[in-house]
């Protein structure tokens, strides 16, 4: 599956982002359809060390049942550690080529954009792909910047030209078709999906919501 097709239904959870067992509601969302997965687990109540270690290689192991890729939020050591399928760096954490440089040659590497101008210093710095947000206003992060809507998602679209581009923030089921049809590629969602009462409705909705007939 080539990448902009992996980036449609693009799920990310830790272990503190969901009420129940975080392995079940990954197979759940992976039955469900996604078609891309992220750890992240950071906040509070996260779990640290081999704790964190072993969650990640579990997790690892469902996505690659499912022929999913498997991205590490930020940690590039515990990517590397767990033969993850990427990374996924935010604007504050380690450089993109500090990133490629310890990274295996086949990683993924995406990298967030609030703005324009990050989306074009990401683009230019070699980012597989760009996660564009927050769309709109989202309590899942309490330190999100202010959203960019659906204009300005347009906007990094037609700066980074055919770059893979997927949109987060406050993203649903309600919302998702009018984000792809601002050009972005997939969608990014926490909540969507890891607190709905049934994770795999949830996924197969958000994947009905984006896939483009022509």
């Amino acid at each position: 599956m080539l990448l902009r097709q992996s980036l449609q239904v693009y799920f990310i959870m830790g272990s503190n982002n969901c009420t129940g067992n975080p392995l079940a509601v990954l197979e759940q969302a992976l039955a469900g359809g996604i078609t891309m997965f992220q750890f992240r687990e950071k906040g509070r109540g996260a779990k640290t060390g081999i704790d964190k270690q072993l969650l990640a290689l579990q997790m690892k192991e469902l996505c690659h049942r499912h022929h999913v890729p498997f991205i590490v939020n930020d940690d590039v050591d515990l990517a590397i550690d767990v033969g993850a399928d990427g990374i996924h760096v935010g604007q504050e954490d380690e450089p993109i080529d500090s990133v490629r440089r310890r990274c295996p040659g086949h990683f993924i590497v995406g990298v967030s954009a609030t703005n324009v101008r990050e989306a074009h210093e990401a683009d230019s710095a070699g980012a597989d792909y760009i996660g564009a947000g927050p769309v709109f206003a989202t309590a899942t992060k309490h330190d999100a910047k202010a959203p960019i809507g659906i204009e300005g998602l347009s906007r990094i679209r037609r700066l980074i030209g055919n770059t893979p581009l997927v949109a987060i923030g406050g993203i649903h089921e309600k919302n998702a078709e009018e984000v792809i049809m601002a050009g972005a590629d997939g969608i990014s969602v926490i909540s969507a999906i890891s607190r709905a009462e049934n994770s795999l409705t949830a996924a197969q909705q958000l994947k009905l919501r984006t896939t483009v007939t022509e």
